[in-house]
């Protein structure tokens, strides 16, 4: 990630209403890939998608509880995990400390000290990861996502914001399936419905620029019914 704002954050609440609260003011706040849950269910399924960066979580959910969610996440990540609980006695956040959470917040509680917070645990986690590479090498094009631009031994072309979107995200998952519903999400937020068919269109243009063979695509591969893959290059 370039910046911390550019961190994957699930946010897995029950109470719709925080979730929409959170979830605007975290944008305010320039974080952009956000994902929400209401139950520990949705939550596995956004997790088993695409692993986040960091998990704010609460621990009362309707189909389980936080605290087993963290240790079933634990077994397999060591993404960030922040509670955010109405249980404030101090036996439960000691407990949810215990367990290795990186924090723990009572509700209710201070919109800015949660920012405060997610930006402190984002820059001592990721610190050595804020900085990603800006160039990627594919073929004899060279993407620089700096200047967002595609250049090929016929000479240089710029990228959409919408093309430098997708294939970031593409990037950011190299060699696995990107699904149409996590590309769209990226794009146009939580309102992409019916984005799919423009998603196709840009994926065609962004291969025009970066294919050496537009309609054999050596990179950015369809995953049919699914979604869209960016190759690796070891396997070329």
């Amino acid at each position: 990630m370039q910046t911390i704002q550019d961190a994957k954050i699930l946010i897995v609440d029950d109470s719709r209403e925080l979730l929409n609260l959170l979830k605007e003011e975290l944008n305010s706040a320039g974080y952009h890939r956000l994902k929400c849950a209401d139950c520990v269910k949705t939550a596995r399924q956004a997790i088993g998608e695409d692993m986040p960066e960091l998990v704010i979580l609460d621990i009362n959910l309707p189909d389980g509880d936080g605290f087993s969610l963290f240790r079933e996440i634990r077994a397999h990540s060591d993404v960030p995990i922040l509670f955010l609980s109405a249980r404030d006695a101090d036996s439960d956040r000691l407990f949810g400390l215990g367990l290795g959470a990186d924090d723990y917040m009572t509700k209710p509680f201070l919109m800015q000290e949660l920012l405060l917070r997610v930006s402190g645990i984002l820059r001592r986690v990721y610190r050595g990861q804020i900085q990603r590479e800006t160039v990627l090498h594919l073929g004899e094009s060279t993407v620089d996502f700096g200047d967002a631009t595609v250049t090929t031994p016929a000479g240089t072309v710029s990228l959409t914001a919408t093309e430098r979107t997708i294939l970031q995200k593409l990037l950011d998952n190299r060699g696995r399936i990107v699904t149409y519903d996590a590309l769209c999400e990226a794009v146009w937020g939580g309102d992409y419905y019916g984005y799919e068919n423009s998603l196709n269109v840009h994926i065609r243009h962004l291969r025009e620029k970066v294919e050496e063979q537009p309609s054999q695509p050596r990179w950015i591969l369809t995953a049919r019914g699914l979604g869209y893959r960016l190759a690796k290059e070891e396997s070329q």
